[in-house]
């Protein structure tokens, strides 16, 4: 049985995406805020993203900065790449756990409030091996 388990292990592993990459989770702010920065980033070379959401007056371009230059630290210590050449393969929002609050209302009513978090992952490539396409 051990065999078995050890066979899975080593075929996971060899097809487990390689390239470098930065996870944020539990970001207070919606995720369709969120992937409206990432859209407009998404296939840009590294240099290219981090000037443009540094001049985009959004409130999800801090965090999603933030998740950018560690994704890029992590390229850079980790794989061995060079920060000029890299090329944003990947990046996506995904939905967190949703915070529920109460706001009262007329009549001892009270309505739900829905206080929406985030999970942002980027990821990164060289800009050799990859050939930016549009997903629309």
């Amino acid at each position: 049985m051990a065999t078995r388990t050890r066979e899975k292990h080593e075929k996971l592993e060899a097809s487990r995406d390689k390239r470098p990459y930065a996870v944020a989770k539990n970001i207070r702010i919606s995720p369709y805020k969120v992937r409206a920065v990432l859209d407009v980033i998404r296939g840009k070379k590294y240099n290219e993203a981090v000037a443009m959401l540094n001049a985009l007056n959004k409130s999800s371009c801090d965090p999603i900065l933030k998740v950018l230059k560690s994704a890029a630290a992590n390229a850079e210590n980790n794989s061995g790449y060079d920060v000029d050449t890299l090329v944003l393969a990947e990046c996506f929002a995904d939905q967190g756990p949703t915070l529920k609050r109460m706001m009262p209302r007329a009549k001892g009513r009270g309505n739900r409030i829905l206080k929406r978090t985030s999970h942002i992952t980027i990821r990164l490539d060289a800009n050799t091996s990859i050939q930016t396409t549009d997903r629309r």
